[in-house]
C-alpha cells in the first residue's frame, strides 16, 4: 500500500492515511467491504473522486468530514454508530495521515470495546501525540460518555 501509516488493527479493520488509486484497486483482494474516510474532501492530498472510485468496485463508502481544527463529539458518535452498522464487514478506515483516525480508534477501543488503556492507545502513540485541540476532543468525548 502507498498510504502512510497503514496498520491492521483487527482482522476486520485496517487504518491508514490517504489511499492512492493503486491502494483502492487492491481493496477487493483484501476482502474490504466498506471504506470510511474521516478527512474533508478539500484536505491536502485528498484523492479527487475517491467515493466514485471505491463505489465502482462495489465497496460501500462513507465520509465523516472531520475538520482538522474542529473535531466534534457528534462526529465520533456517528463513527461509533457506523462501525456498529457495519459489524461483520471488513473495513478500511482512513484520513490523510492516520492522525484523526488514530484518535477515533483510540476512543472506540477505550469507550466502546472497553479495552485497556495500553491496548486502546498503541496505534495513537505509534502515529503521534495529540496536540491541545485533539487532546481536548478526546476529553470531550470521554466526558460526553459519562453523562
Amino acid at each position: 500500500m502507498d498510504a502512510l501509516n497503514t496498520y491492521q488493527v483487527f482482522d476486520w479493520l485496517w487504518t491508514s492515511g490517504q489511499l492512492s488509486e493503486k491502494d483502492i484497486a487492491e481493496l477487493p483482494g483484501l476482502g474490504i467491504q466498506t471504506v470510511i474516510n474521516l478527512a474533508t474532501p478539500d484536505s491536502p492530498n485528498a484523492l479527487a473522486g475517491e467515493a466514485d472510485r471505491v463505489a465502482r468496485l462495489r465497496i460501500n463508502y462513507f465520509q465523516i468530514p472531520v475538520e482538522w481544527p474542529l473535531p466534534e463529539v457528534e462526529q465520533f458518535n456517528q463513527f461509533a454508530n457506523l462501525l456498529e452498522v457495519c459489524r461483520g464487514q471488513k473495513i478500511w478506515l482512513h484520513c490523510i495521515k492516520n492522525m484523526r483516525v488514530s484518535v477515533f480508534i483510540y476512543l472506540y477501543r477505550s469507550l466502546i470495546l472497553r479495552e485497556s488503556e495500553t491496548d486502546s492507545a498503541w496505534l495513537l502513540h505509534k502515529i503521534w501525540t495529540p496536540d491541545p485541540t485533539w487532546q481536548e476532543f478526546i476529553e470531550d468525548v470521554k466526558a460526553s460518555r459519562l453523562k
